[in-house]
């Protein structure tokens, strides 16, 4: 798990000054009035990290738990277009410490245990391992850079 947890701290070092120095203004603008803005995507990736902080805690002493979230209700009903945007990048980056924290001190027994994600069960390995990949895809969406497929 140590690989995943540098990982995604090289995540937040080459990403956070990139989110901090993007206009306000274009983390409010949505493309289709039914699609996230890339304040909202930000939001989304806030949520991720609570769901996934949960995942990697829970999992680790009960079997196979299944934990999934609404990720539409959750952006809409946590309000993140109104979300102060220097409080909303600051909350993802203490989120992503934390976990790296969760994951730097998961055993490598706990690591295959498994959890349900919606589908089959999972690794916590794998799931770490997709957490970053799921990062990517959106903070690449959010600065408009090179896609990263995910899903």
């Amino acid at each position: 798990m140590l690989a995943i947890a540098q990982n995604l701290e090289t995540i937040m070092k080459n990403y956070i000054s990139r989110l901090q120095s993007l206009p306000a203004a274009v983390y409010t603008e949505k493309p289709l009035p039914e699609k996230w803005s890339k304040k909202e995507i930000l939001g989304h990736l806030v949520d991720s990290a609570l769901n996934n902080s949960r995942r990697f805690v829970v999992a680790q002493y009960e079997d196979n738990p299944g934990i999934v979230y609404n990720q539409d209700y959750w952006v809409k009903l946590t309000n993140y277009q109104e979300y102060p945007l220097d409080q909303l990048i600051s909350f993802w980056l203490q989120l992503n410490q934390h976990i790296v924290h969760i994951l730097i001190h998961m055993s490598e027994e706990n690591a295959a245990r498994k959890c349900t994600m919606g589908g089959e069960p999972v690794t916590l390995k794998w799931c770490a391992a997709d957490y970053c990949h799921h990062l990517l895809h959106h903070l690449h969406q959010i600065l408009d850079m090179e896609p990263v497929a995910y899903g």
